[in-house]
């Protein structure tokens, strides 16, 4: 049975990635909070939302993107490791990259329309 609500492989992947950048479960401080907005009655009686903390580095996340608590618990974690990798790592996770080239088209736009002279039709 998983622990998650996600498919064994996903879990699999996700115990994995975490041995190998060294954080273990018992470094993550989990708490449960209500959940706000869609998701009806579920989502306002029950504590769907999860704050995970790892507590060496301080590292906090939150997620509430599902109605179910087990899930969010899987993509708490997820992100979790997401955020390490980056802090530690120096790597960029896949979401901040795409951030990043599209704060990098606006920039270019932005000089482009700068540049580019406008057009009078009067006089």
């Amino acid at each position: 049975m998983s622990r998650f609500g996600v498919s064994p492989e996903k879990e699999s992947a996700l115990e994995k990635k975490m041995s190998e950048l060294g954080i273990r479960e018992g470094d993550i401080k989990e708490t449960f909070i209500r959940s706000g907005g869609p998701g009806g009655q579920n989502v306002n009686k029950l504590s769907t939302c999860v704050v995970l903390k790892h507590i060496p580095t301080g590292i906090t996340v939150k997620a509430q993107k599902d109605r179910t608590q087990g899930i969010n618990r899987f993509l708490a974690r997820r992100s979790l490791l997401e955020k390490f990798e980056e802090q530690a790592l120096g790597r960029m996770s896949p979401q901040n990259k795409k951030i990043e080239k599209i704060r990098k088209q606006k920039k270019r736009r932005k000089r482009r329309s700068k540049i580019k002279p406008e057009n009078d039709t009067g006089s």
